[in-house]
């Protein structure tokens, strides 16, 4: 299948390789869409997965992972490419209808959007959330703490304050247990 492939479009992939039955293609990002309608032609009509990866050191700063599946031949193709922060990505929506939740993940999660998808919402995070979580820049404890007000009698949202007066720490070994003056 690999050899196919590559005879077909090695103008357009990067680099490839093939572990047992799973062959992983990288190609250029404008040239993704044009790759996976080819893929889709040669029966790999299943859309197993899409995530991305963050690499904020690069200047090409997401790396988009498709997984596509073809059970007839019992083949799985891992397509990847690179998208620069705040560059918008085609969707695939026309060609897997999958593709909306997955595009909609990556987007809540990374902050990639997808042109032509038409329900670009929150999906794992709340509607009010701020910033993308699985970004390396986001800062561990969010932007903001949610809590119940008794007084309110309500949920309020505040910035995320860090109490760092009564925290102590004890460097302990956990399978030992702490030391108690007897």
């Amino acid at each position: 299948m690999l050899k196919k492939i590559l005879k077909d479009q090695s103008a357009k992939i990067k680099s490839s390789s093939q572990l047992d039955y799973i062959i992983t293609l990288v190609v250029a990002s404008e040239n993704a869409k044009e790759i996976i309608n080819y893929l889709k032609e040669l029966k790999f009509n299943i859309l197993a997965d899409l995530t991305a990866v963050d690499y904020p050191e690069k200047t090409e700063r997401f790396e988009l992972i498709y997984n596509l599946l073809n059970i007839f031949d019992n083949q799985r193709i891992i397509l990847k490419f690179s998208v620069k922060d705040k560059v918008d990505v085609e969707t695939v929506t026309d060609l897997f209808n999958a593709a909306a939740w997955y595009e909609r993940e990556v987007w809540d999660m990374f902050g990639i959007n997808f042109t032509n998808n038409k329900d670009m919402r929150r999906i794992l995070t709340d509607y009010g959330f701020e910033g993308h979580p699985l970004r390396k820049d986001f800062p561990l404890t969010g932007y903001k703490e949610v809590r119940y007000d008794d007084k309110q009698k309500k949920v309020i949202y505040e910035p995320v304050k860090l109490q760092q007066d009564f925290r102590e720490f004890d460097f302990t070994s956990p399978w030992e247990g702490p030391k108690y003056d007897k």
